[in-house]
């Protein structure tokens, strides 16, 4: 058994814990500059999304978080958490208790209001939406693998489930494992069914090994990978058929749990997967008439797409979100009962690979960049994109580290790292591709042709 997220940042004072795999650098608990939490959310910038803002907040839609439980506490997300589903029976608490701070993390991302510190907060990208928490089964260091794997495929699908069932149109699991089941692909043909989207990480291991996981790896489910700021895949993002789309995931700076500042920075294409659920809950509350389906289409037509004309790459799937895009001119959405991916009607019944391998399904378009040239009304994002950075000097705090791959969570203390020091771990701003694979990551974002 092998489960992954992204990491995830911990406390906001000297002392904190590391495993040296990605550095995180936290927000401080002393007071700062009234802007500098914002000013530090380089993808809302980039996204631009205050003026998405004025159109649509995610008002009305409620995204489920599928993760170690929502703290319901954390400033930033007081009032935005609904009454969920608590499947972690032998952990104090509910849902609404956070065992390791990394499902707060994801809510935060989707949802937060930025009311923290009077007013000096971090905004998730849909700050409208409601947060549903499924608080999965913490296993880590109690059950070995076989068990640990079941665990997780009756958490997820059982989740995925509960959150179809209980209003939840956008479903956002920010976890992965490289054993699937049948369960879960019935789950999400259930979520899919009932008129919900299912969103999940591709996963963290694009550098090392790049095995499948799911439920990003399950038909039916849009598999999302995480870019940086200058606009290329983060070498660590998964690549393979089961990336559909793209979102910002690196040295993302939100709300979090387990932290007396509750204000983190973290890594992962689980960062990406709450950027990805909160543009579709932007675009659903803009069209709540929409079915999930049309939804879904318009975010894979306008994102920002290859350059090179290829529909999709193993790296970037359809492009990153453009969800301004989306709500500007959104286009036809196609026909209210017909999913747009192929997976879910061509592929067989998802099956785990019994080894870790290259994902496979990638086109001879891979082997080519995939760049895009920004649209002429898409200018505004292409300096951010570009150039945009995280000001440390704004920034206080102790730099951690926790480990992408884990047995269920984490399963060893790991060693202390100096406050302020910050290990780097995507060079900027440009890096090759992951060993083995074609160069398909350059940098993208414009207009699909």
């Amino acid at each position: 058994m092998r489960i992954s997220r992204s990491t995830n940042g911990g406390v906001a004072r000297p002392g904190t814990v590391a495993s040296a795999v990605v550095g995180l650098l936290l927000i401080g608990a002393v007071p700062a500059r009234a802007d500098s939490v914002r000013s530090d959310q380089w993808h809302l910038d980039a996204m631009q999304a205050e003026q998405m803002w004025e159109t649509s907040t995610g008002e009305g839609v409620t995204v489920a978080v599928i993760d170690s439980g929502v703290d319901a506490s954390n400033p930033d997300l007081l009032g935005q958490v609904l009454k969920g589903k608590d499947l972690a029976e032998d952990s104090p608490g509910d849902e609404h208790v956070d065992y390791d701070g990394h499902g707060t993390g994801m809510a935060g991302l989707v949802a937060g209001t930025g009311r923290s510190g009077g007013g000096d907060g971090a905004f998730g990208l849909a700050p409208g939406a409601k947060i549903l928490p499924v608080r999965m089964t913490d296993d880590t260091g109690k059950v070995n693998g076989a068990t640990g794997d079941k665990n997780f495929s009756d958490d997820v699908s059982v989740g995925i489930r509960f959150a179809a069932d209980n209003g939840a149109k956008v479903i956002s699991v920010s976890q992965g494992n490289e054993e699937g089941s049948q369960d879960i692909s019935d789950a999400v043909k259930y979520a899919l069914q009932k008129g919900s989207l299912v969103f999940a990480a591709v996963g963290n291991t694009g550098d090392k090994g790049n095995a499948l996981e799911y439920p990003a790896a399950t038909p039916g489910v849009v598999g999302v990978g995480s870019t940086g700021k200058n606009r290329q895949r983060a070498p660590a993002s998964q690549y393979g058929s089961q990336v559909d789309l793209a979102a910002p995931g690196v040295d993302m700076v939100h709300a979090c749990g387990n932290q007396k500042s509750g204000l983190c920075k973290s890594t992962g294409t689980s960062d990406a997967t709450a950027i990805a659920s909160a543009s579709a809950a932007l675009i659903w509350s803009q069209h709540p008439e929409w079915t999930n389906n049309q939804v879904l289409r318009v975010l894979l037509n306008t994102a920002g797409g290859p350059i090179n004309g290829a529909e999709r790459t193993d790296y970037i799937g359809h492009g990153i979100v453009r969800p301004r895009i989306a709500l500007k001119t959104p286009g036809d959405p196609g026909p209210a009962d017909v999913y747009p991916l192929p997976d879910l009607a061509a592929a067989e019944p998802a099956r785990p690979a019994a080894e870790p391998s290259r994902a496979k399904g990638g086109s001879e378009a891979d082997t080519t960049p995939a760049a895009a040239a920004p649209a002429a009304d898409d200018s505004g994002d292409t300096g951010l994109w570009a150039g945009l950075g995280v000001g440390a000097a704004a920034l206080v705090g102790g730099a951690v580290a926790f480990t992408v791959i884990r047995s269920r969570r984490r399963s060893a203390a790991p060693a202390a790292v100096p406050p302020y020091q910050q290990q780097p771990s995507y060079p900027d701003p440009a890096y090759g591709p992951p060993p083995g694979a074609p160069d398909g990551h350059s940098p993208y974002g414009g207009p699909r042709p």
